[in-house]
């Protein structure tokens, strides 16, 4: 019997179903049962804020956002009316947690009928997604499964307007040095002409468009595919391909390889396991949890073979084991691109489910 995983909610409408309504930044992995609908009431009491108030913090933010470039008009344009967004604080203070098994979470995201739609969108954009992925290096079935599990293959329009919820989180005290950074990063996006401010809305979290960005990673990651001075991850399929695929690329991802495969272990495995975990710290609470590194061949003589009994594949590649559910649950062999999908999304629920729905869809 697998052992359930407790799972925070940070409030996105329920992945698990695909009715998502809000999606969180990139390194943060939730699932969500229940969110509030977008018409929910904006004027619920505020968490306790021991802080400046808003007017005070906003006028300090204003200062330092001129004196990090970005232009006057500018800054008074986009915090025109802004003000705190009380269940954004709620939201990001109150997650619920819920139990959830890893085959329950895959067997309602990877269903036939979302595999159906990916391989739509695949023949629908085939010519478009072959150059991307020439260009980057990275196969075009990983660009679309990241998308359809990031907005359902761009179905999912998230609205909240980016800079008053950052602001709101940003002016919050729990959190305030990471949301303080992002909305610093939205508002260079408007300077450089890269977004418009009317079209900048995304999750309760400040992720944005399609591939779910926040400011940080659209600021490094986003591309102009077809050269018009903007990067729209919002409605230009281009741009969104060309994103997923540079982040993936710029995180060491090579398409001579594959993310990896669900493997056997012997039944004595779990203890050796546990003396072979990582102990240089990577910045990712999943990769830091997986297995050290070892070459197939190498976990072929422990006794490790695929998921059908056969043995490893000859071509020794590199590879970590990750057990999907602790000690009693699958256990998947996983190579370099998966750690790519990872900085993507720091949870092996989010990594797992990518590869597989991409196997899904060849």
């Amino acid at each position: 019997m697998q052992r359930p995983v407790r799972v925070a909610l940070w409030t996105i409408a329920a992945v698990i179903v695909w009715a998502v309504v809000g999606v969180a930044p990139k390194g943060v992995f939730i699932v969500a049962a229940a969110a509030q609908p977008n018409g929910a009431d904006e004027t619920a009491a505020p968490a306790v804020q021991d802080g400046p108030d808003f007017a005070e913090w906003l006028a300090e933010f204003k200062r330092d956002a001129i004196a990090d470039g970005i232009s006057p008009a500018l800054v008074e344009k986009a915090f025109t009316d802004v003000a705190p967004v009380p269940r954004i604080v709620e939201r990001d203070r109150n997650q619920a947690e819920f139990v959830l098994t890893f085959d329950t979470y895959l067997s309602r995201v990877v269903t036939p009928t979302n595999v159906a739609v990916g391989r739509k969108k695949m023949a629908e954009h085939r010519e478009l997604l072959r150059a991307v992925g020439e260009k980057y290096g990275v196969q075009p079935r990983f660009i679309v499964a990241i998308w359809g599990i990031e907005t359902r293959y761009g179905a999912v329009k998230p609205t909240m307007p980016v800079i008053p919820a950052l602001a709101t989180l940003a002016w919050d005290r729990r959190r305030s040095k990471f949301f303080r950074n992002e909305l610093l990063q939205a508002l260079h996006m408007l300077d450089k002409g890269y977004a418009d401010l009317d079209k900048l809305n995304g999750s309760w979290a400040g992720a944005m468009g399609q591939p779910q960005f926040i400011p940080s990673s659209y600021m490094n990651f986003a591309q102009d595919w077809d050269g018009d001075g903007k990067r729209d991850i919002w409605d230009n399929p281009g741009d969104v391909f060309a994103s997923i695929a540079n982040y993936l690329a710029r995180h060491g991802w090579s398409d001579d390889q594959t993310w990896g495969r669900e493997v056997k272990v012997p039944e004595d495995f779990s203890s050796r396991l546990a003396l072979m975990r990582r102990t240089k710290k990577s910045g990712c609470r999943a990769i830091d949890g997986m297995s050290m590194s070892r070459g197939l061949n190498e976990w072929q003589s422990m006794g490790v073979r695929r998921a059908d009994g056969r043995d490893l594949p000859t071509r020794n590649l590199p590879g970590s084991l990750v057990q999907a559910d602790g000690e009693t649950g699958p256990v998947f062999m996983v190579y370099k691109n998966y750690h790519a999908i990872l900085r993507y999304n720091c949870a092996h629920f989010y990594g797992l489910t990518v590869g597989t729905l991409s196997d899904r869809l060849r």
